[in-house]
């Protein structure tokens, strides 16, 4: 049998894989990796450092320089993809005629470069973006950083249409999927890739509730701010936040909450065992954009998981997890389940959804039959 080799060119290092982009990333080469595909990855540089760990998955690991001057900024171009831009990759690109896929727009700068054409090009879109940076627009406090988003959501939006030199384009969501067969046609729906080889949810009942996320991120701020101010004072029940970057806000906030703790800086292995441990695994979200993988890791390896419309929306995970939308109904559920074991039926539910959608080597069989023929 041939040997079939593929080209990903990533946004960032996917290691340590400890954020949504990324988990998607290392995740789909990992099982890739495992089906046989000779994986040629590239990575964008810009605070991450080269890592071993890629060596032992991919053929071969280039990492390219991200130029983060702030002069691109004024750019007809968005920021996140003209830093990106670099000829080295291209370069390397050329060298052979395997297939590629990009990773999210911001990587696709060469992808309707010239040079290119005649090659298969896929682009695995993790969101539709200018949804997603107007969304963190809103959830945005600094003024700068508003100012910021917005403005690179009018850019992505014109940039977008790079998107029909593509051959395929794989969306993270059915909704996503949705929204790029009709503007492009060519698009299929892959699940996200993720940690999770099969469900294991312990036994037994945990003593608190826990929300995760990079809390730099403003929707994860603004989440854990409206966990802490309305949903959880006066509550029976700790709550651990756990993540990186708290605003100075949601510091405060804490400080002012008998029932809440602050984790920051902790390990993605530490923050593992946490979902492990806790009772409750609350996640609101006030971004319906993609998939979060934060929820699949909840998923598979927590008990029990309450959260609202937008964070499920879409996802055809909305019947294994408490939906509710207002304060009030969020936190009697939460107290509803500090009690209860996670077994029996919502288990079994739970395992029939999770294997029959998200099974890591499955979708890298379709993914492989997609891009590689």
């Amino acid at each position: 049998m041939a040997e079939r080799h593929l080209h990903i060119v990533s946004f960032d290092v996917p290691w340590p894989p400890d954020y949504g982009g990324v988990i998607d990333v290392y995740y789909k080469a990992k099982a890739l990796s495992e089906l046989g595909v000779r994986v040629h990855l590239h990575c964008f540089e810009y605070g991450r450092r080269p890592a071993p760990e890629l060596d032992r998955l991919c053929v071969s690991v280039d990492y390219y320089h991200r130029n983060s001057s702030k002069h691109l900024l004024f750019s007809g171009l968005p920021y996140v993809v003209v830093s990106r831009r670099n000829e080295e990759l291209v370069e390397r690109l050329l060298q052979d005629d395997h297939p590629i896929v990009f990773e999210g727009l911001h990587s696709c700068y060469f992808l309707g470069d010239p040079r290119l054409q005649g090659r298969r090009r896929a682009v695995r879109a993790h969101n539709v973006e200018h949804d997603y940076y107007a969304a963190l627009a809103k959830a945005e406090r600094s003024a700068f950083r508003k100012a910021y988003f917005i403005n690179e959501a009018r850019k992505l939006e014109r940039f977008e249409p790079v998107m029909s030199e593509a051959d395929h384009i794989i969306a993270i969501s059915p909704k996503d999927q949705a929204y790029f067969q009709s503007r492009f046609g060519r698009a299929e729906h892959v699940p996200a890739f993720h940690a999770c080889g099969r469900i294991e949810v312990p036994g037994g009942l945990g003593d608190f509730a826990l929300y995760h996320g990079a809390l730099s991120v403003p929707e994860n701020d603004q989440a854990a701010l409206f966990l802490v101010r309305e949903v959880f004072p006066g509550l029976s029940v700790r709550l651990i936040i756990a993540g990186s970057g708290a605003s100075t806000e949601l510091r405060r906030a804490v400080e002012a909450a008998p029932n809440v703790e602050l984790r920051e800086g902790i390990p993605t292995e530490e923050i593992h065992r946490l979902v492990r441990e806790a009772q409750v695994n609350v996640l609101p979200t006030f971004q319906a954009t993609g998939i979060k993988l934060k929820l699949l890791l909840c998923l598979f390896t927590g008990r029990h998981i309450v959260c609202n419309t937008a964070m499920v929306k879409d996802t055809g995970l909305e019947e294994v997890c408490m939906v509710h939308d207002d304060p009030e109904t969020m936190r009697l559920s939460i107290l509803a389940c500090m009690s209860r074991p996670a077994n029996g039926s919502t288990l079994e539910k739970r395992t029939r959804v999770l294997e029959e959608r998200f099974n890591n080597r499955r979708n890298a069989e379709h993914l492989a039959r997609i891009v590689l023929g």
